[in-house]
């Protein structure tokens, strides 16, 4: 009769430690080129990501900007037109304060 070993057949089909290790690395050894090209995809999607983002969000500024300029010019022709009724306001202001103390005074007359 044979004896079965404790390293039998059944221990040979179980993966040694090395291979677990192996396996479970993310970057194997005799495969990096390989694993560096994975690498490289993987910061190329993930820059990509980001450079869609701040295109995104320099187009979005680039809108503000644009919004905010034409607001301004908006408010500084506001600014401008009530400057000019004002100024007008204040020369009729002054034309009938002048007209008022030419007219005679009635209340010393009888």
């Amino acid at each position: 009769m044979k004896s079965v070993k404790a390293n039998g057949p059944a221990e040979a089909d179980k993966p040694s430690e090395h291979e677990l290790t192996a396996r479970s690395d993310p970057f194997p050894q005799g495969d990096g080129e390989m694993a560096a090209n994975g690498l490289g995809s993987l910061v190329r999607r993930v820059s990509d990501a980001s450079r869609r983002e701040i295109k995104n969000l320099v187009g979005e500024l680039q809108t503000l900007d644009k919004k905010l300029q034409n607001d301004g010019d908006r408010i500084q022709n506001y600014i401008e037109e009530y400057a000019g009724l004002n100024q007008q306001i204040m020369q009729l202001t002054t034309i009938i304060s002048d007209s008022v103390k030419k007219i005679p005074d009635s209340r010393g007359v009888h």
